[in-house]
């Protein structure tokens, strides 16, 4: 008979982790759109997130202003970048070469996409690869030959999931089983898509553990405070948005009004989604902190606190010495 596992022995050593918190950004398309950019980063950066992930154009169309916005980050700020990486219209060669430059700057954390497929039904190139499956399978062999590198920081390998079908998909079962592939291939978390109930939330998570999906997977929310952007979104995801919601914000009389509208509703969500077992809260930010900020402000998240254990381990250094 073996011996007692130890953390039996100490149930102190599995208490409940913190509730992780994430935001989305995209690289600027202007000069203009930059400036407003860095605010809402010098805006974010006081939530000490866990990371903030930075949105790749398909087939890589913003690759150089991608990268130059990671660099920048690790650089010039205490934030982790999570690099997104779409596969559609790549080779294994150009996106191993894109895997190498993301690791040599100092990206630990990649979101690996298939990226939307072209819009002239043109079939992808000779060679390419079609599916993120495929994506994290060569992410994970340019690990292990980098292994070495890596030994103070091996790849977090993140990827979508989807609370309603996904528009391509024959079912909702179907988008299950592709997460599990997700995870046999090497994923260690999920990011879903934008969703408007919290049903559909709850839904997706008994479905995918009843499948064998272990990985976390963690809502990704977006500030319901922009009309034309929730039309739009619900266009691309073919899912139509709470129609309460959305005669609200109309009738809303100013823009203060739908900010306090669109951040009850949000903070709703996400609460619903914790509630159901989320380890944590990904926001859609558009590149706009004001109502992601509002609804930080009103969620009270149970976190960590990154500086004041810096702090205290350079107090602990200096006492020391």
């Amino acid at each position: 008979m073996s011996p007692p596992s130890l953390i039996d022995a100490h149930p102190q050593l599995s208490e409940t982790a913190p509730v992780a918190l994430s935001y989305e950004l995209f690289p600027p398309r202007s000069p203009a759109a930059a400036e407003t950019l860095w605010t809402t980063i010098r805006e974010l950066e006081t939530t000490e997130p866990d990371y903030v992930s930075v949105t790749y154009g398909a087939s890589g169309s913003n690759r150089d202003t991608a990268l130059e916005l990671i660099n920048r980050l690790l650089v010039e700020t205490t934030l982790r970048p999570l690099a997104h990486l779409t596969c559609v219209g790549n080779t294994p060669q150009e996106l191993a070469a894109i895997i190498g430059d993301l690791l040599d700057i100092g990206v630990r954390g990649i979101l690996a996409l298939r990226g939307d497929l072209p819009q002239d039904g043109a079939p992808p190139a000779a060679g390419s690869l079609r599916y993120a499956q495929d994506l994290i399978d060569l992410i994970r062999r340019v690990e292990q030959r980098r292994s070495a590198l890596l030994c103070a920081g091996k790849i977090a390998v993140g990827v979508a999931a989807y609370p309603t079908r996904h528009p391509e998909s024959p079912s909702e079962d179907h988008d299950v089983e592709v997460l599990l592939a997700k995870q046999r291939s090497g994923a260690d978390f999920a990011i879903t898509q934008v969703f408007f109930e919290a049903s559909q939330y709850e839904d997706l998570l008994t479905r995918a553990r009843r499948a064998g999906v272990t990985i976390p997977i963690i809502p990704g929310v977006m500030p319901f405070t922009s009309l034309r952007r929730l039309k739009r979104l619900g266009e691309l995801a073919g899912v139509e948005p709470a129609p309460r919601l959305m005669d609200r914000l109309a009738a809303a009389d100013n823009d203060i009004e739908r900010l306090h509208i669109g951040v009850d509703a949000t903070v709703d969500l996400a609460n619903a989604a914790l509630d159901a077992g989320a380890p944590g809260l990904h926001l859609y930010t558009f590149n706009e902190h004001q109502s992601a900020l509002e609804v930080l402000d009103k969620l009270a998240l149970p976190r960590h606190n990154r500086s004041s254990h810096a702090r205290a381990a350079v107090a602990r250094t200096q006492l020391a010495s």
